[in-house]
Parts: C-alpha cells; structure tokens; sequence
C-alpha cells in the first residue's frame, strides 16, 4: 500500500465537532424570583421571537394563563382564524391575466402599452366569422352512424337520443314478446358501443 497516492488526498474526514456553547445562565423573569431561567416562554402577540426565561414553576404558571389572542375583538379572531388558512398571505383573484391587459378586444394597443412588432394583434379572433369545424369519422364510425340512420353532423346527445329511441321501438316487450326485430336491435347496440368506446357518444 502507497500511503504517498494521490487517492489518499481525496478522502473526506468529517471535521471535528464543535463544542456546544452553553446558554449563559440567565435568572427567572418572573419578579421576585431567584432560581435560574432555564425555560423559554413566548411574549406574546406582536413580540413574536422574543421570549421570557423562567424556571420551571413559573413556565407552568404562565403556559396555564397564557392567552395569545388576549385583548382581541371576537371579529379580530375570526379575522385572524381566516387569514391563518392561506399562512397569512397574500392572495389574488383566480383567472385573471394582468399581462393581457395591455391589449383591447380590437387587437390594438391600450393605452401605457406598446405592442411594436403586432405579435399579438394577431390573436384576437373573430367567433362570429368562424364556422364550427365538422369532425372527420372512419369508415366503421359512418357505418355505425348509418346503422342508426344518422349522418356525420351526429353530436354525442343526438346519437344517444336516436340509440334509445330505436330500442325502445325494437326491444321484444315493446313489441308485444315480437322477436322478430331481434337481428336489427343487436347490430344497434353493437353500433352504439362502438360509437361509445370511440368517444362519439
């Protein structure tokens, strides 16, 4: 073993610990007392972080009595209780875009705005001048469709309402017991599931 190996000089020591300091022994806060403050008691509401020192008789005494809301209103502690959910925060409204502010309906710049190279006077569409976009069907959906005599303008509630108009006028206790529609109402519910497992209705 080469105790002179640069692998040796990457090794990591943890380095000593350092002695703890001791807390300077502080008297008890508490007047007329003369035993050592061992134990720390908050101040209370808006002396957050500063703390009395008593022994331990005296932080019995004050943990019994103390009140952090002592000399608030009813309405202050509701405020306060509210407020304590969201970690006394700030919040602001949901859904609102203060960067889109900048730009009127019209696409145009408002006014404190500039907008030099348009790149957002583009995006303002017109919805009156669009026509809704048809979607496109396969071949086994347009052959379900037309199993229940729809076209490809079908929405989802339109082929839902013909699917259970044409069961109820197929199904056998319709019919009086009638099985002769048997065939037609099974290729129905097979077109309907189809339909369903594609996300059309």
């Amino acid at each position: 073993m080469n105790l002179n190996s640069s692998l040796f000089d990457r090794i990591r020591v943890k380095a000593k610990a350092k002695p703890q300091v001791t807390r300077q022994q502080i008297g008890c806060d508490h007047p007329g007392c003369a035993n050592l403050g061992e134990f720390r008691a908050p101040m209370g509401r808006l002396r957050e972080g500063q703390y009395f020192t008593f022994c331990l008789e005296h932080v019995r005494e004050y943990n019994s009595s103390y009140n952090y809301f002592n000399g608030m209103s009813d309405n202050d502690v509701a405020l306060y209780q509210k407020d304590a959910i969201i970690g006394h925060r700030p919040t602001w409204s949901m859904g609102v875009n203060r960067s889109a502010r900048g730009f009127r309906e019209d696409g145009t710049d408002a006014p404190g705005t500039s907008d030099p190279l348009g790149m957002f006077r583009g995006r303002v569409r017109d919805p009156s001048s669009e026509r809704p976009s048809r979607p496109r069907y396969g071949l086994a959906a347009m052959k379900a469709l037309a199993t229940l005599d729809l076209d490809d303008s079908a929405d989802a509630e339109g082929i839902k309402a013909r699917y259970k108009e044409l069961v109820k006028r197929l199904h056998p206790d319709a019919n009086g017991g009638d099985r002769s529609f048997e065939d037609k109402l099974r290729e129905i519910i097979q077109a309907y599931n189809y339909l369903k497992s594609a996300k059309l209705a």
